[in-house]
């Protein structure tokens, strides 16, 4: 199959990884998506996009090479539009989380893609590392029995941002940016839905990155009584030894899952274990065997929209301080 990417800003190695593993399709065109990105950011190996040419406007691209797959990575501001054209143009879309930065242009995505025929995934990749796919897995097969409280966190390093990630009509809020993750986990984990969310976000702390929040939280409360909350932080130490550090406990009738350090941990009445951990797997293999008719994507397009409407829920609610309740 033919891909065209358009974005150097957002995680264009899940392409560059699941394409090298597919003989049948290439990269045939690369496409900057937002005024001010810069081309030089490139990382993908000469191998992954050899022959491909560099277009400076990706409207270009899409009409000139109509690619099947178009993944969209550019800065968040654009997703939704840029995501409406290609699926109006007969492309599958995989794209960058926030997928919206507002209900309203997330509802206009809805649509369009309701009446396109194709196939869309948002890049919530996190759920292919084998520590979340191994504890998936096991949840899955009823090893905690029912789920009843989760409290999942994201916290990286900060380090000197993009100038567009200083905005929140370009970067949308750190709850839709990075949260969205961790709320992608409460509900793929569970498969109960949201209810209603009470959030809070901050500026302080966050080393002269102008609207960016350093910090937030947010409880839900979803179907069947089932209580989570997450934490997203920017405050990670310089010197940690990993960028990231991400953990989800999941506390259940007949026994507790704790996702920590890339390991997964049960605790049951005989004790503590550590799972052995399944192999990785590649988002965007898995999104281009779907659009091939080969299988169905871990990450569906009704997933995809509804993690973004949650996530932009949670921000309403830190913006309005109240709670705010699910449709």
């Amino acid at each position: 199959m033919k891909v065209g990417l358009i974005g150097v800003t957002g995680h264009t190695g899940y392409v560059l990884r699941g394409i090298g593993k597919d003989q049948d399709s290439r990269i045939v065109g690369i496409a900057t998506g937002s005024v001010g990105e810069k081309m030089a950011k490139r990382k993908d190996p000469q191998e992954a996009t050899a022959g491909a040419p560099v277009y400076a406007d990706y409207r270009k691209m899409l009409d000139e090479l109509q690619p099947d797959i178009v993944a969209v990575a550019c800065y968040f501001n654009d997703h939704g539009r840029i995501t409406i054209e290609a699926l109006q143009r007969g492309c599958h879309v995989f794209v960058e989380k926030p997928l919206a930065l507002t209900i309203d242009e997330l509802e206009r995505v809805k649509k369009v893609y309701a009446a396109s025929g194709r196939h869309l995934a948002a890049m919530f990749g996190l759920r292919y590392q084998p520590w979340f796919l191994t504890a998936w897995e096991s949840v899955q097969a009823g090893a905690i029995g029912q789920i009843r409280l989760m409290n999942a966190q994201k916290s990286y390093k900060l380090g000197q941002r993009e100038a567009f990630y200083k905005k929140r009509a370009t970067y949308g809020g750190t709850l839709p940016w990075v949260g969205s993750h961790a709320i992608d986990w409460l509900h793929w984990f569970s498969g109960e839905r949201f209810c209603s969310v009470y959030a809070a976000h901050s500026r302080r702390d966050n080393r002269d990155h102008g609207e960016l929040e350093a910090t937030a939280l947010a409880h839900f409360t979803l179907t069947n009584q089932v209580f989570a909350s997450v934490t997203v932080d920017y405050l990670r130490p310089d010197q940690a030894p990993t960028h990231d550090d991400d953990r989800l406990r999941l506390v259940g009738t007949a026994g507790i899952m704790e996702i920590s350090g890339n390991k997964v941990f049960l605790l049951k009445d005989g004790g503590v274990q550590e799972l052995p951990l399944l192999p990785a797997e590649e988002i965007f293999l898995d999104f281009l065997q779907q659009a091939k008719g080969e299988g169905k994507c871990r990450v569906t397009a009704e997933q995809s929209f509804y993690i973004t409407e949650a996530a932009l829920r949670a921000r309403q609610s830190a913006d309005e301080e109240r709670v705010v309740t699910f449709p």
